[in-house]
Order: C-alpha cells, then sequence, then structure tokens
C-alpha cells in the first residue's frame, strides 16, 4: 500500500477516536455542568443577599430577625432592631438605670427607602450654585447615603440627643461616661470617635451612635467584600459617591474597635 495512502488512513483512523471519546465524554460534561452550576448561582445569589441586606433592601418590621424596640426603651414607637442587639441593649439599659442613667434610643434601623427620604430632604435644601460632589460633601457631614449608612444593618442605636455637646455637661456627661466604662460589656462600641490618625477619614464624631459589634463587625467585613461605590445608586448626587470614594471613606472609615 502507497505511503501517502497509509498517512490519509492513519489520520482518519485519529479523528474517527477523537470524535468516539468526544461522545462518550460528552454526557460525563453535562452532568458536572448539572452539579457545578447550582452551586455557582447559591453563591452568587447568596452574595446578592448579603450585598441587599448591608444596603437596606429590606422592610425590618417584616424581616425574621429584627424585633420591634419596647415603648419603653425608646423616644417614640416604631424602631426596630436585630433580635440579639435587642437583647443585648435591654440589659445594658437595665444596669444602666440602676445607677442612676437613663438610656433612650432616639433612633434605629433605617432601611434604604427611610434613607433616602432624609437625604433628598437634604439635598433640595443646598444651594443650587453647588456643585453635585460639594452638595453631597455637605450632606455626609451628618448623614449617610442610602445603601451606605450602618443604621440599615439593625446593629446600631443613636442615644439621647443628637448633639456631642449634650455629652459634655450634667446629665449627658453621666450617662457618656457610664457608657464609656460600662457599654462595651454588652457588646457596644463607638464607631465615629474622634477623627485622627486612628480614624483619619468618614464622619464626624457621634458621642450618641453605639454599635452592636457582635453582629456589626462581620456585617463590616462582608461590606469590604461585596460593597463597591459602582452599586451606590438610586437617589439624587448618586453618581457622586465613586467621585467621593464612599464605600472605604465613610462605610469602612470607623473606630478600630468596630472593625
Amino acid at each position: 500500500m502507497p505511503i501517502k495512502i497509509k498517512k490519509v488512513l492513519l489520520n482518519t483512523l485519529i479523528v474517527v477516536i477523537t470524535m468516539s471519546v468526544f461522545l462518550l465524554l460528552t454526557p460525563i460534561n453535562k452532568a458536572f455542568a448539572k452539579k457545578v452550576t447550582p452551586e455557582f448561582d447559591a453563591h452568587t445569589q447568596e452574595k446578592q443577599a448579603v450585598k441587599s441586606y448591608l444596603m437596606g433592601k429590606f422592610n425590618p418590621s417584616k424581616h425574621p430577625a429584627f424585633a420591634k424596640v419596647p415603648r419603653k426603651y425608646a423616644s417614640r414607637s416604631g424602631f426596630y432592631l436585630r433580635e440579639e442587639a435587642l437583647d443585648a441593649y435591654k440589659k445594658m439599659a437595665k444596669a444602666a438605670r440602676k445607677e442612676g442613667v437613663k438610656l433612650i434610643i432616639r433612633s434605629a434601623t433605617r432601611n434604604f427607602d427611610y434613607q433616602k427620604r432624609i437625604w433628598e430632604r437634604k439635598w433640595r435644601a443646598q444651594k443650587k450654585s453647588r456643585s453635585a460632589k460639594n452638595k453631597a460633601l455637605h450632606i455626609l457631614k451628618l448623614s449617610s447615603m442610602p445603601s451606605t449608612s450602618r443604621h440599615h444593618w439593625g446593629t446600631e442605636v443613636d442615644l439621647n440627643a443628637f448633639n456631642n455637646k449634650w455629652f459634655e455637661t450634667g446629665r449627658g456627661l453621666k450617662l457618656y461616661k457610664w457608657l464609656t466604662k460600662n457599654a462595651e460589656n454588652y457588646g457596644f462600641s463607638r464607631p465615629y470617635t474622634q477623627k485622627g490618625k486612628q480614624r483619619p477619614t468618614g464622619y464626624n464624631e457621634e458621642k450618641w451612635h453605639w454599635s452592636y459589634t457582635p453582629l456589626s463587625i462581620p456585617m463590616i467585613r462582608d461590606a469590604r467584600l461585596v460593597l463597591n461605590d459602582a452599586s451606590i445608586t438610586g437617589f439624587s448626587g448618586s453618581q457622586t459617591a465613586k467621585q467621593i470614594g464612599v464605600v472605604k471613606k465613610y462605610i469602612l472609615g470607623v473606630s478600630q474597635s468596630c472593625q
């Protein structure tokens, strides 16, 4: 048999064998794909669920992990916290009361829609001559962008007064000293301490804001992984999130005790 014919037959045989192997393996490949895809989808869905939660895209009154704050612990009815945070807060408030200190929740969980209403009101009040970035920075002195507030998480409480000076004299000072000494025993810490070398970015100091760290520390670590400035949308001036670097400077710009 001529050499050329032998080569043609050999090449044909190789092609036939290759196609046969491929056809035999195809069901295995399909089975493998069926096995892997659901796991990948589940991971993606879980990540999206975490992201949505951190951004406040839920109703705390209908969320199974939240509980309503009893009126006696708050300035008004209608506040919600994560159950674990509320239980710890109740113990802390009772302990404080025994020492003549009355803790009052002035604000707790605020979801995306709630925070958006606050933001939009303040946005409309800005001078029209200001650039969008400067408007946002001005609001950020005291209020969070929707999707970026720790109050979305159900772990944060604002106590007694929204004024640092109130905590510097009289009843306010007594309360602040008690919290500084005892709050950590119940899992609470201050995320917005005085800005400086230890905390160069983020919101200004808030002596009234306390965080339940057994839950909020894992959440801020999740935030570091899943949140980015591009995902901060859905309200006036949201395009400035990327210009400002809101995730790094504000969400992550907290005291060491809350990281």
